[in-house]
């Protein structure tokens, strides 16, 4: 891929991602866990093509989109390259055609919006189910005590591959607040048996099926610490928005 000149707004993105790295291996590997093990997904929403360029050529290729809209002239611009994308916001049900543009949606977040993915999509598709562990108004995902229910009826879709969980926590200067929000997640994810393929199941590659996304720029350490296999880190790479 031909590098563009590298816009000042964006010429400390591979420094920033060489430390985002270096403090998830650190993290890891004082959790005892194996750095191999947690996947980082470089936020990108509201940034342009130009960031997402600058990060590729510094090695990251997994990004984070929250809006369909925004995603896919990205995803077409970066067609050919090694550049994947999670759709990580909330997708409205009459835009769930465009769901198989993503290599992973993380934020199904109502069994209206799995069925809608499932008559419109493709072909099969890695899907985390959002849980709204806090219980905050504001954000979308099934409470805590609805998420048994929703993988009775979600995880025989043939076309959404139920792979684990996703939260977002509450936003809070210190990270240690959010760590009984991400041990919840992780309790969730064994008392469902998300670790576990289940009999008939599809295989998706070497995709573990026990994923837990959850940390972000502020707590993301901690998040490790719970058990996270997916972390969702801009700010800290690309800057204030």
């Amino acid at each position: 891929m031909t590098t563009p000149t590298t816009a000042p707004a964006w010429d400390r993105v591979p420094h920033n991602l060489q430390r985002i790295q270096r403090r998830i291996v650190d993290a890891a590997e004082a959790a005892g866990r194996d750095p191999a093990d947690v996947r980082l997904v470089a936020v990108s929403k509201t940034f342009p093509i130009e960031a997402l360029r600058v990060a590729l050529d510094a090695g990251q290729t997994l990004f984070g989109e929250n809006r369909v809209q925004e995603a896919l002239p990205k995803i077409d611009a970066l067609t050919g390259s090694d550049a994947r994308f999670h759709l990580i916001g909330h997708l409205q049900t009459n835009k769930a055609r465009h769901g198989g543009a993503f290599d992973m949606i993380e934020s199904v977040d109502s069994v209206r919006l799995a069925v809608a993915l499932e008559r419109r999509l493709p072909g099969p598709i890695p899907v985390l189910l959002e849980v709204n562990v806090a219980g905050e108004a504001s954000k979308q995902g099934f409470a805590p005590a609805e998420l048994s229910d929703a993988l009775a009826t979600i995880q025989p879709l043939a076309n959404l591959q139920v792979v684990g969980l996703m939260t977002v926590a509450p936003l809070s200067v210190e990270a240690e607040r959010a760590r009984p929000i991400f041990a919840e997640l992780r309790r969730l994810r064994d008392a469902n048996r998300l670790g576990e393929p289940r009999r008939g199941q599809r295989s998706m590659g070497q995709l573990s099926m026990g994923q837990l996304s959850m940390g972000m720029s502020n707590d993301f350490e901690v998040a490790i610490a719970e058990g996270a296999t997916i972390v969702r880190i801009g700010r800290a790479i690309f800057g204030d928005r």
